[in-house]
């Protein structure tokens, strides 16, 4: 019997509720770890989530859960009473908070798994929380804000036991998986060269700080909402979408696009971490004299080169190029003149010895090049498909919760996306390290600013998280919270 949205409790759970009902509790779930410890299946078999930042794209996150038919939407939580007004309204018997540590205060017993979707500065703190008591996790990408936020979830991932997978849906797509297969049978040689670009930003960048506060809406609780992040006045636009260009929440088109179009050459290549990296960045204009570089803002535009080890000991380093704000790599000789490039705005060139091979974004449409070459191979189907592509992510993350830790393979867990983010927020740290200032003295004496991370490659030591050779730049890697937040 199919439910209707606003009714998303099954007749297997209220029959459950009904034996099992606690007195004066009103609404109430038990999760299957409560009744029977860990792999105790429930009666419903149903995964109990808590939703944190359950407007905009967590509200559709928490309706594919559902839509799974083998999970229930037990708790919400947001910041924002108008962005949680569609999920409030979708599971309308789901207990709401605001703030999330509240929820996890008091609620923990009640559900087996978080979902979140918050701004990127509060991803590892809510993530990690969740995890010391025990939840399952579903993040959206990016994993984290910071280098190190990524290094510690990856680590707790494995410590705790928990089942966990990144919102980067393209990674359980049928595309990654084709790409992989044909390079590993040797299509297009071996691989040097990749390149990566976005139409994004598509949020103001490359603005200075807005210098007249705002009211504050009154449905927003502006401190919980900043969270990590030091304290300032609320400015208007700010919420709920162009927070995404300012490096005190989000972390530009990189963090917002990098998982989603870095991740097919990241798998298919089997790349680890970057061994150096450097960028030009673009500038906006200011005057006839000028052109402005304000350092809270992400910049407009970036070409950032990263080099990874290759396959084997005796390969050439990886180059992997990102580029953002319209900046497009040239088009491969082999595409013709009227075919689309990667799928317009965004997409994946990687260059082999023997051939080409593209995608767009979420490695969607992958096409070796020339284009009909595409249909002349016939590779043997090599690794398993995931059932419904890229909206099975959402099902294979509630049925490997259910069947406990290790025991079904997911395809963005902590594992992998740790690594994949951690490589984009390097990136970060070459386009962040563009405009720090130094002073020295010019041959007259007087003090003269300049840009000493414009002009050097980066290089970056993995194992112990810091660049090697411009430590001004290692200030980035690791934040400092306020009161009442940690890791």
């Amino acid at each position: 019997m199919k439910t209707s949205k606003n009714q998303p409790a099954s007749n297997t759970r209220r029959d459950f509720l009904k034996k099992t009902s606690v007195a004066g509790a009103g609404f109430m779930i038990v999760p299957r770890h409560v009744l029977g410890g860990p792999g105790f299946t429930a009666p419903s078999d149903k995964l109990l989530i808590a939703g944190i930042g359950v407007g905009g794209k967590g509200t559709s996150d928490l309706m594919s859960f559902y839509e799974s038919g083998k999970a229930e939407i037990a708790f919400l939580c947001d910041v924002d009473d108008r962005r949680a007004a569609q999920s409030r309204t979708n599971f309308p018997k789901a207990k709401y908070y605001k703030d999330y540590r509240e929820m996890f205060d008091k609620e923990s017993k009640n559900f087996d798994a978080v979902s979140i979707s918050t701004p990127d500065h509060n991803h590892a703190v809510q993530t990690m929380a969740a995890m010391e008591r025990g939840k399952h996790v579903y993040v959206q990408k990016p994993l984290t804000h910071d280098i190190y936020e990524a290094r510690m979830l990856t680590e707790a991932a494995e410590k705790y036991k928990v089942v966990t997978q990144m919102g980067n849906q393209g990674a359980s797509g049928d595309g990654v998986r084709i790409m992989k297969e044909w390079y590993e049978a040797g299509l297009i040689g071996d691989v040097e060269e990749v390149y990566v670009w976005t139409n994004r930003p598509v949020w103001p960048q490359g603005i200075p700080w807005p210098k007249t506060p705002a009211s504050i809406p009154t449905e927003l609780d502006w401190k919980l909402w900043l969270g990590t992040a030091p304290y300032k006045d609320y400015v208007g636009g700010l919420v709920p979408f162009n927070w995404r260009g300012w490096w005190d929440y989000g972390t530009g088109a990189l963090g917002d696009m990098g998982c989603h179009l870095i991740e097919p050459p990241f798998t298919v290549l089997d790349l680890k971490y970057p061994k150096t990296v450097e960028c030009s960045v673009g500038s906006v204009y200011v005057d006839e004299f000028q052109r402005g570089y304000f350092p809270e803002s992400c910049p407009p535009s970036s070409h950032v080169i990263m080099s990874f080890a290759g396959a084997k000991a005796e390969s050439k380093d990886i180059k992997l190029h990102w580029m953002d704000g319209g900046i497009k790599p040239m088009r491969p000789e082999e595409l013709g003149p009227e075919e689309t490039f990667g799928d317009g705005g965004n997409g994946a060139l990687i260059i082999g010895s023997k051939g080409k091979m593209m995608c767009g974004t979420y490695g969607m449409n992958p096409r070796l090049l020339p284009t009909s070459r595409t249909e002349e191979v016939n590779v043997p189907k090599k690794y398993e498909r995931v059932p419904n592509g890229m909206d099975g992510h959402y099902v294979q993350w509630v049925e490997a919760a259910i069947a406990g830790y290790g025991k079904k393979t997911l395809s963005s867990p902590f594992k992998i996306a740790g690594p994949l983010t951690e490589s984009l927020l390097v990136a970060n740290l070459a386009i962040r390290g563009y405009d720090i200032q130094k002073t020295r003295k010019d041959a007259e004496g007087n003090d003269q600013i300049y840009y000493p991370g414009r002009d050097i490659k980066m290089i970056w030591d993995a194992e112990n998280m810091r660049v090697t050779n411009f430590e001004e730049a290692n200030q980035f890697v690791k934040r400092e919270y306020p009161e009442g937040f940690t890791l």
